[in-house]
């Protein structure tokens, strides 16, 4: 199963035209759909949650394979498809650090290219700014395969997921994430407090 997953990804990529940092002559579908295959085949991995600070490569950087938090399967899935969040999000941070925010516990006082990318709100922040940011409703079918959606757990504590092309039960279109148990395809788009919703094709250089 794995390697039908890994090969319908490599498929999907090279006739979208993907290379390394955009998807390059690719057409936003093409892309998407092989984003979600990327999203998707994260939950085939066995991922203990752990959310410690840990000095990492850059670019290209990874914490351990089989540790990671939310963000960590984000990262992961886009890396499948030849983007570097890790790079694109600590370039954006240098550039512009006023657009990132400030009032969370664990914002330093420069960029830091082993975690920036690993907190919600600096990829909220990235992708309102980068990418596409989408309306954020109580329907279900405003919500599509390879679209972001960021939550509040409670307690300002966020979360984030990658939307993709298996309904649930209801017909709504599942989620992949890791909230505590490993990467893990489930029907919960509306279980928590919705408070991002965006849409991200990689860097348009």
């Amino acid at each position: 199963m794995r390697f039908t997953l890994l090969l319908a990804i490599s498929t999907l990529c090279a006739s979208a035209g993907v290379q390394a940092g955009s998807p390059a002559r690719a057409s936003k579908e093409e892309f998407l759909r092989a984003f979600v295959a990327a999203a998707i085949e994260r939950t085939h991995h066995v991922v203990r949650y752990d959310p410690a600070y840990v000095r990492i490569p850059y670019p290209g950087g990874d914490v351990p394979a089989d540790t990671g938090v939310c963000t960590d399967e984000v990262v992961r899935a886009y890396r499948a498809v030849g983007i570097d969040l890790q790079k694109e999000v600590h370039e954006d941070m240098l550039r512009a650090p006023s657009g990132y925010p400030r009032k969370w516990k664990w914002f330093l006082t420069h960029p830091d290219s082993n975690i920036d990318h690993r907190r919600v709100p600096n990829l909220m922040a990235f992708f309102e700014r980068h990418g596409e940011t989408l309306p954020i409703t109580a329907r279900a079918a405003d919500y599509h395969p390879g679209d972001m959606v960021t939550w509040d757990l409670g307690g300002n504590v966020p979360h984030i997921g990658i939307v993709v092309d298996r309904e649930g039960r209801d017909g709504r279109y599942m989620i992949v994430h890791n909230i505590g148990r490993g990467p893990q395809v489930e029907d919960v788009l509306f279980h928590w407090k919705i408070t991002g919703h965006y849409r991200y094709y990689g860097p348009s250089h």
